[in-house]
Parts: structure tokens; C-alpha cells; sequence
């Protein structure tokens, strides 16, 4: 089918169709087409939703050119890679990931160091089934002040944790997580993983938080925490190098180690007062396995008893939850400092790790993997310290970075790695972002490479809520999708 779409005079390029997605196959005899030469991403996406073409309504595409995503006409294409309008063009096309657009931001005292989102599509809200109750849609912020917050998704503070004095953080805290809709736990430097009854009566009463559970076996900052809802697990890595394994429950948490509790090695004179007396207990498993500090763990999307650490160290490792060992070791190339597991629907997750050399790898933790590096995105300019995968699909994320970003990944989108540009120097392959965003707090100021002032430290991505992003310029930020032009894959408003 080489007739031209439309009858208006100029240059036209012949372009063929191509798609692995099953439900937006073309037939066979609509593939080819002669589109005009300036024509862009939407354009090409307004072609294919006519009733001509896939008549699907109104589905956003994006278009791949030998493994990149288009962002100039097509002859501005072809102009760049010295070929000629006569060239029969492939363009791949695929569902669009909707840019992120600025939304609102939420002020706080001090730096956050984490966020969660509790909304009937996140994790939280899946574990708590009928229990949630939408209209309670609910962000999580967790700050170096050593208070967590809760708010709704106008912005509004609903509660406020308790301080030291009444049974919470003597710390700052650096990681926090809905475990279902009427419970969160969170970690800090104070080297405690603590539990919380999270009570929302909505509109007819005052949110309360009320800790239940301090849980002590880490020596030193515990950074990183995992909940898994149904099985009220929790999975901490600390700065001491250990990994550790908890209970939600206090029933099925066993005794604390003495030596470790808060007090221990306090004068009577010198103790923390509290007003409230809160139990605890220990590790269901801690395991010393890291030689540096450990960073992050999170929990295999397909079978909870089954984990996955990252370290100073360079090492990924494999962890066996039903015994507390490690059953895989990965060496990569630089300090490991954020991981996220992508969930893939033909087997094991793929790993993505933050580095300290400001890129991310891609790992598949199968032993049977034939090379360990699967992929490396670069494009930050500092560290990256949050990932978060699209709820969505199984083939981009989120990353946020001290360079003061957060930039989203199409796996998609990919090509050949030149020297050095790959983890370990040699072949694999490459995809840069697809959006970048900054801190809405910098708009107008001197942009600094190195992040200084807006620096990212947490990252969600949630289906309704939008990007949930926290960071050193103290606020919790919300970008959420929406469909427009897009020349250059970049948004700075």
C-alpha cells in the first residue's frame, strides 16, 4: 500500500510499520505508506489511530528508528544519518511513555530522605484489598527531621508521627513504607526498623499514628527497607554491611539482642525519656554478607522468599529467605548504591542498580545468565541513590540522582555500547532517557551539574498518583503524565 495519506504537495518518505505488540498488529497490506517528509512522532501516531490504520481511538505511540525513539521529523532523520528521502524507513512503533509534567509539591522541614504512595493500585492497597478505600488516596514522606507524614493527595498534612519523646524516631529517617493501608514501617539512623498503626477514619475523624513495634538488630544507619504485605516481612540493609529479615508481627519477632537496644550502653542519668513504651524485638534473620556498606534490598516480585542485596562492596547478591544466606554473587564494576527488581512476565526480574560512577546497570540475577550486564543507561551527572519501575509495563523506570533529576528509561530504546560505555568496559548495550525532569524548587536558578541544594533521595512510581520524588530542597514532588508534542524528550517548564 504505497498511496500517500494525504494530497498536499512536498517531499514524502516511504515508511513501513512494524510492531512486537500482538493487539495493534497491522494487516500485512497496510504496513507500507508514502508520509510527508516533515512529518513527526505525532503525526505518525495520528496516521496509525485513524479508522485506515489500527481505527484504535487515540492511543499515544512512540516510534523507533533502529533501536532509537524518533524525536525530529523524518527527514530531519535522515538529514542526520546521511541518507537519502528515497530510503524505505522501518519505524517500529510502540505505546508512549507519557511525559511527566510538574504537579505540586509539598513542603517540609527538612530534607526527605523517602517516599510511598498508598493509593488501590499500589502494593499497599493490593495487600489491603477491601480495606482500602479509594478516595483515601495517600502519599508517605519520611525526613531527616525524624518524622514521618502523611497526606492526601491535595497536599494537606492528615498526621504527623511522634517524636522521640513519644515513642518514635530519636534520628533521622531514611526509609519509609505503607505495609498495607492501616500499617507502615520505617528505618533510620537511630539504627531501627520501626512499625506503626496507621488509623484514617477519612472525613469523620483525626489520622493517628501510633508505633506498635521497635525492631533492633542492625549496628549501625539502616538506609534501604522492603515490606512485603501478605507476609508482613520486612527487608533492611544498613550500613553496618548487614541484611536482615523481619516480622511485622510481634507475636512472631523473637527477642531483641540486649546489647543492641537503645539504652544499653546509657547512664540511667543520660536515657531518652519516653511516654511511651513500645515492644521490641529482633531479626528473624540478619545476615553480615557485605564487606561495605550495604544500600539497598527488595524482595523478588514473583516469590518473597526470595531477595536481592546491593553494596558499596560492588556485589549483587542472591539471598535464600527461608534459611538467611546467599545463594548468588554478582561483582560489577563500581559501588552499588539503589536497586529495583523490573518484574518480566517470561521469568526472573531484571535488577537495576544505581551506581556511584552516575549510571545504572542492568543485571539478571539468573546464574544461568549468560554475561551479568544486560544493559547500561547513562545520563546522570552525580550519584544515582532511588529507582522505581513502572507499575505499568515491564520495560522502563524511574531514576532520581544527586545531580538534582529524575530521569525515566525506555528499555525499548537501545543501542550498541561504543568503548568503555558499557559495565566493564566491554560490549552489551546502551539507552539513554527519554525524560528528564528537575526540582520544581530550581526553576529560574543557576542549574548546577553536581545536584547541590536539589539532590533527589527517593523515588515512587505510582499508576494514579503520578512520579512521588523527595529530595534535598525539602519538599516531596508529584510529575504525573500527560499527553503532548515532544521534540527533544525533554521537560523543563
Amino acid at each position: 500500500m504505497d498511496e500517500p495519506m494525504n494530497d498536499a504537495p512536498g517531499a514524502q518518505v516511504k515508511v513501513t510499520f512494524t510492531t512486537n505488540e500482538a493487539d495493534l498488529q497491522l494487516p500485512e497490506e497496510k504496513r507500507q505508506l508514502l508520509v510527508p517528509a516533515d512529518i513527526r512522532r505525532y503525526g505518525l501516531s495520528r496516521i496509525l489511530n485513524s479508522d485506515l490504520m489500527l481505527d484504535s481511538g487515540s492511543i499515544p505511540f512512540d516510534f523507533l528508528v533502529n533501536g532509537s525513539f524518533l524525536r525530529s521529523s523524518l527527514e530531519d532523520y535522515l538529514n542526520s544519518e546521511g541518507l537519502s528521502l528515497e530510503t524505505n524507513l522501518t519505524l517500529q512503533y510502540v505505546r508512549s511513555l507519557i511525559p511527566p509534567v510538574f504537579e505540586a509539591s509539598f513542603e517540609h522541614d527538612d530534607w526527605v530522605s523517602s517516599v510511598d504512595a498508598l493509593t488501590a493500585t499500589s502494593p499497599a492497597g493490593r495487600w489491603s484489598g477491601e480495606n482500602f478505600s479509594r478516595g483515601q488516596e495517600r502519599i508517605l514522606s519520611a525526613s531527616y527531621d525524624g518524622l514521618l507524614r502523611i497526606w492526601n493527595a491535595s497536599g494537606e498534612v492528615l498526621v504527623t508521627a511522634p517524636s522521640a519523646s513519644h515513642g518514635g524516631h530519636s534520628a533521622s529517617i531514611k526509609a519509609a513504607k505503607f505495609i498495607s493501608s492501616t500499617q507502615i514501617a520505617s528505618t533510620g539512623m537511630d539504627r531501627s526498623v520501626r512499625v506503626w498503626k496507621y488509623t484514617d477514619p477519612g472525613a469523620s475523624g483525626q489520622a493517628e499514628l501510633k508505633p506498635t513495634l521497635e525492631l533492633y538488630g542492625h549496628r549501625a544507619s539502616v538506609d534501604s527497607l522492603e515490606v512485603h504485605g501478605p507476609s508482613k516481612r520486612i527487608l533492611t540493609a544498613s550500613a553496618d554491611g548487614s541484611v536482615a529479615l523481619w516480622s511485622a508481627s510481634k507475636s512472631s519477632s523473637p527477642e531483641a539482642d540486649a546489647s543492641l537496644l537503645p539504652n544499653a550502653h546509657t547512664s540511667k542519668r543520660r536515657k531518652v525519656a519516653s511516654s511511651v513504651t513500645t515492644p521490641q524485638r529482633g531479626p528473624l534473620f540478619l545476615m553480615q554478607i557485605h564487606n561495605a556498606p550495604a544500600t539497598a534490598a527488595v524482595f523478588d516480585p514473583r516469590d518473597h522468599t526470595v531477595g536481592y542485596s546491593v553494596s558499596q562492596d560492588h556485589t549483587v547478591k542472591t539471598l535464600d529467605l527461608t534459611t538467611g544466606s546467599v545463594v548468588a554473587n554478582l561483582t560489577l564494576s563500581h559501588s552499588l548504591l539503589s536497586l529495583c527488581a523490573i518484574p518480566r512476565s517470561n521469568g526472573a526480574p531484571l535488577l537495576a542498580v544505581g551506581t556511584s560512577a552516575r549510571h545504572i546497570t542492568l543485571v539478571d540475577p539468573r546464574a544461568s545468565a549468560a554475561t551479568t550486564s544486560v544493559m547500561t543507561l547513562r545520563g546522570h551527572t552525580n550519584k544515582v541513590v532511588a529507582l522505581a519501575a513502572n507499575p505499568e509495563n515491564e520495560y522502563s523506570l524511574v531514576s532520581g540522582s544527586h545531580d538534582g533529576t529524575c530521569r525515566i528509561w525506555d528499555l525499548r530504546s537501545v543501542r550498541p555500547a561504543s568503548g568503555g560505555e558499557s559495565e566493564g568496559g566491554v560490549g552489551g548495550n546502551v539507552s539513554e532517557p527519554v525524560y528528564v525532569f528537575e526540582r520544581e524548587s530550581r526553576q529560574g536558578k543557576k542549574k548546577s551539574v553536581a545536584g547541590e541544594g536539589a539532590k533527589v533521595f527517593g523515588v515512587v512510581w505510582d499508576r494514579e498518583l503520578g512520579i512521588l520524588s523527595g529530595g534535598e530542597d525539602k519538599k516531596v514532588q508529584v510529575n504525573r503524565g500527560e499527553e503532548r508534542e515532544i521534540v527533544r524528550g525533554r521537560l523543563y517548564p
